[in-house]
């Protein structure tokens, strides 16, 4: 998998454990990511074997990492770098169709409010004109505290 260098330096999250390759387009109120999902990645030879498909949770995760990318840039000069996306609500996740080993999805995040300090947003993930999944999901944007690290 090859990451644009820019998405590292916006959200903390590292392979083996990122799931968003490159920034296709930005809007003010969200952004528009790709992934293509590796043939050769470790899970699928559980998930199923012999017939794998992607585990949706991280088609989810895939949703709220693009989610954390469209608040890095729009949290730049609010909280500084040391800000961390935090999930802090998941609801109406619906699935309509399986991705594939070596597929390539867009994913769409849409900001729709700012409530009490959270980010209220939607994501939709598509294999070209097929829908993958909707989720409606909230984030926080928190500096770390390191007297929380264990």
């Amino acid at each position: 998998m090859s990451v644009n260098p820019r998405i590292l330096e916006l959200i903390p999250h590292r392979p083996p454990f990122l799931f968003v390759e490159d920034i296709v387009s930005e809007m003010p109120d969200g952004l528009v990511a790709r992934q293509t999902w590796p043939a050769d990645a470790d899970f699928y030879r559980g998930h199923y074997p012999g017939a794998p498909i992607t585990p949706g949770v991280l088609l989810c995760e895939a949703v709220f990492q693009t989610g954390a990318l469209y608040l890095a840039k729009r949290q730049a000069g609010t909280l500084g770098p040391d800000g961390i996306p935090l999930l802090v609500k998941i609801n109406d996740v619906r699935f309509r169709n399986p991705v594939y080993p070596g597929d390539t999805v867009t994913i769409e995040v849409v900001c729709k409010s700012l409530m009490a300090g959270f980010f209220l947003m939607s994501g939709t993930m598509k294999a070209g004109e097929k829908r993958i999944l909707t989720v409606q999901f909230s984030v926080a944007w928190k500096a770390p505290n390191p007297g929380d690290a264990p």
